[in-house]
């Protein structure tokens, strides 16, 4: 007979109800930190901006210290609080300057005309809304580190003020760099050999303060011409996306193209076969986007998004332990008093587990110290800030493992090199990071390129062109054979007319093996060609050369169809027919059309709607059935009769740059190019007007492609994805590839995916409430 084990069934019963106990404290636990860890992120949220500095009481005239310092790179290593250092510059030659600085957090270097602070105007800063941050050395983030050109005459001085204000996080530190105005030079930090005093302050007491300028950079209210962009009295604060400000790119559309006739044989021509190419390559499914790899470009776009990066890290390769706990003053060498000897932390490779974990002594030991005295109480309980819990504790406890905290030391300053953390980034599509912007291209390497181009296309021309600006340069690497260039300049054309050029260029870096059919191992090769041809097993190897890529040119005039399927979206199609009409009106381009496939929509009539709009050319296709993404866009693309026209297959919620057209025929080359732009992904909250949110790494939806390209890998798999969607981008893209095609990979400036409810969207049927 079974017995029916009752004791031991409740004994693990018990010890259920412990562990569901147990996960449920954790849990709430959890959830109560968090809550915590918000409240206190809401607080803080801006407490660097100079508004608070200059509101205080004794700022400017009475600081609680007084100091100097013998260079324009300081780092006291302390946490909540504010920087001024003024003085005179003394430039080390006649020319043209440019400046910057960076800091942790918020800083701006202000720069009079002459030696008089009362002509003092901002040049450059790092930040207006708290939030912002560099990296030592870091002084190419932010567009608005970098200055124009500024005249300096060496026999002169020039007053000069930096403003700093550090919150509670960070590496604190500031620091100035200058340069002659001059491409691919490096900032370097200006040195005591070319600041002096304003005044000798050794015989002065802290009440005597009729010396202290006082500048406009210590005033709260500003005058608008010294206003940063965006503060100017009775205007809203602008945000804080570098993208939103303004890029000659952006409307480069307008300016006049250059003569083609006068472009033709300028360069040597020469076979486009690059070796990361992976046609006929057995690709696994859904691995496509591992062989697509991303351009660099010059110069700096912007898009990377900097007002993300509060929380996100994954930009700078370092440990997210060693950041936490150190930041990134292992790029510094402190300047020490009494010796040479480097201020250093343990390597982040020798942390112990035990470190890495939190540590609430250790936490604790973190003293709010008060800027009034040296040797705070301990026993005062704290008072934390309005509306802030606090972090810190007064109770006696030892000192933290592994590292001593130094003394502050207001004079503390250090050297640093120019640290281009863009540049440290690969060619490799980093899906784990969605804020990082498009590959920095290094500003020597375009430098060089451009000299040679120039010289050859004047000597085609009679000299009759001038290079005015670089607008934007795009490189695809190939280390095996040569690196492919889209090349876009503004030029004066014998000195009356502006025109711009847009050309894609190659530079040959490596020579193909004997044998093989090249054009540029032909009459196209260079005069230090070697006379004799190398073994079989050999490779050739010759100056690199410049050269005009065969069948890689794009069409200034080529057709684009915007293939769109929809379904019950009224709002989001009117908003896109809107938006079509507004690109029409602004480009004055009539070479695009927009081809709706409509799953029979109830909420508005799309057909009527298309028939009233403004747009140049429409095509309204209706659909019967449930909405089928694949099979929509499929439907659209088989009305186009022109095979050598362009299809971007598109979504609904899309926010277009008014470049976008050109963006599309630039990066389409049939049978060689494809486009895939990344899009910026909006928060729910979020605008074009204030883009918080992040780029859409991992989506291929967007999608731009010659008509017979598309037909030739097959279109889409409107089979596989009939009743569902999610992977058909992906899908496609591996038969791109496998067709020979590359795929262009880049970010573009204010291209937006709308936030957008999914009520409604892709069939779903409204629950029922069942009656009981």
């Amino acid at each position: 007979m079974l017995r029916f084990p009752v004791k031991k069934i409740r004994k693990q019963f018990k010890l259920l109800l412990l562990l569901v106990l147990l996960t449920s404290a954790v849990w709430f636990t959890y959830l109560h930190i968090n809550q915590g860890k918000t409240i206190k992120l809401h607080f803080n949220y801006g407490k660097g901006r100079f508004s608070q500095l200059r509101k205080n009481l004794h700022f400017p005239l009475f600081p609680h210290t007084r100091t100097t310092v013998k260079k324009l790179a300081v780092a006291p290593k302390w946490k909540n609080y504010g920087l001024r250092i003024f003085g005179f510059l003394h430039p080390y030659r006649d020319g043209d300057f440019q400046f910057s600085v960076s800091s942790d957090d918020n800083s701006e270097f202000w720069l009079s005309s002459d030696e008089s602070p009362l002509n003092a105007r901002l040049l450059v800063y790092v930040g207006q809304l708290g939030t912002e941050w560099t990296a030592p050395g870091e002084f190419s983030k932010f567009r608005s580190q970098s200055s124009k050109s500024v005249h300096l005459i060496s026999s002169r001085r020039y007053y000069f003020e930096i403003l700093h204000k550090q919150d509670d996080k960070g590496s604190d530190h500031v620091e100035v760099g200058w340069r002659p105005f001059l491409p691919g030079l490096k900032y370097e930090v200006i040195d005591s050999a070319y600041i002096s005093m304003y005044t000798d302050e050794s015989n002065l007491k802290m009440n005597s303060v009729d010396h202290i300028p006082q500048t406009l950079a210590s005033h709260i209210r500003l005058p608008v011409e010294s206003q940063p962009q965006g503060l100017e009295e009775g205007s809203i604060r602008q945000h804080g996306a570098d993208m939103l400000k303004p890029d000659p790119r952006d409307t480069f559309y307008s300016t006049p193209m250059i003569d083609p006739s006068h472009l033709e044989n300028v360069l040597p021509a020469c076979l486009y076969s690059p070796t990361y190419v992976v046609k006929d390559f057995p690709i696994a499914r859904y691995q496509g986007l591992q062989f697509v790899y991303l351009s660099f470009v010059y110069p700096n776009d912007f898009t990377r998004l900097t007002h993300m990066e509060r929380e996100n890290k994954c930009f700078y390769r370092e440990s997210p332990i060693y950041l936490e706990k150190f930041g990134f003053y292992k790029y510094m060498k402190m300047d020490e008093e009494e010796d040479d000897r480097p201020f250093f932390f343990p390597n982040p490779d020798e942390i112990t587990e035990s470190q890495q974990q939190p540590d609430t002594d250790a936490n604790a030991a973190e003293l709010d110290h008060d800027p009034n005295r040296s040797n705070p109480d301990p026993d005062p309980e704290p008072e934390p800030e309005e509306g802030e819990m606090s972090d810190y504790s007064y109770e006696e406890i030892e000192a933290r493992p592994g590292w001593a905290e130094e003394s502050i030391n207001w004079q503390r300053t250090f050297s640093v090199n120019p640290m281009d953390f863009e540049l440290l980034r690969s060619d490799w599509n980093d899906l784990r990071c969605n804020v990082s912007g498009n590959l920095q291209l290094a500003e020597s390497e375009v430098v060089d390129v451009l000299a040679q181009y120039m010289e050859k296309l004047n000597e085609r021309n009679g000299g009759i062109y001038t290079l005015l600006r670089i607008i934007n340069v795009e490189k695809r690497r190939d280390s095996a054979r040569g690196n492919r260039y889209l090349v876009e300049l503004e030029l004066m054309e014998r000195g009356r007319s502006v025109v711009r050029l847009s050309e894609y260029i190659y530079l040959l870096l490596h020579r193909g093996r004997q044998g093989e059919e090249s054009l540029e191992n032909t009459d196209s090769a260079p005069a230090s060609a070697p006379a004799s041809a190398p073994s079989a097993a050999t490779t050739a190897y010759a100056k690199p050369l410049l050269c005009q890529p065969v069948m890689l040119q794009w069409r200034r005039d080529v057709m684009v169809h915007f293939v769109v399927p929809v379904k019950n979206q009224a709002r989001w199609v009117q908003q896109f027919i809107s938006d079509m009409e507004n690109l029409h009106r602004q480009t004055k381009d009539d070479y695009f059309s927009i081809i709706i496939v409509d799953f029979e929509s109830e909420d508005m009539d799309v057909e009527q709607a298309l028939r009233e709009s403004g747009v140049p050319r429409y095509e309204y296709l209706r659909r019967e059935g449930n909405f089928e993404r694949s099979a929509g866009l499929q439907i659209g693309v088989d009305t186009i009769e022109d095979s050598h026209s362009i299809v971007f297959l598109c979504d609904l919620h899309i926010h277009f740059p008014l470049n976008i057209l050109e963006s599309i025929r630039k990066h389409c080359v049939e049978g060689r190019l494809a486009f895939a732009p990344i899009v910026m992904r909006l928060s729910c909250g979020s605008s074009p007007q204030e883009p918080d949110g992040y780029w859409e790494v991992n989506g291929f939806g967007l999608f731009g492609i010659y008509k017979s390209d598309f037909d030739k890998i097959g279109g889409m798999n409107t089979e596989e994805f009939k009743d569902r969607w999610g992977g058909e981008d992906w899908e496609l893209l591996d038969r791109v590839l496998q067709n020979g095609l590359e795929v262009e990979r880049l970010r573009l400036r204010n291209f937006f995916h709308y936030y957008h409810s999914k009520r409604g969207m892709w069939n779903a049927q409204n629950k029922k409430t069942p009656k009981g």
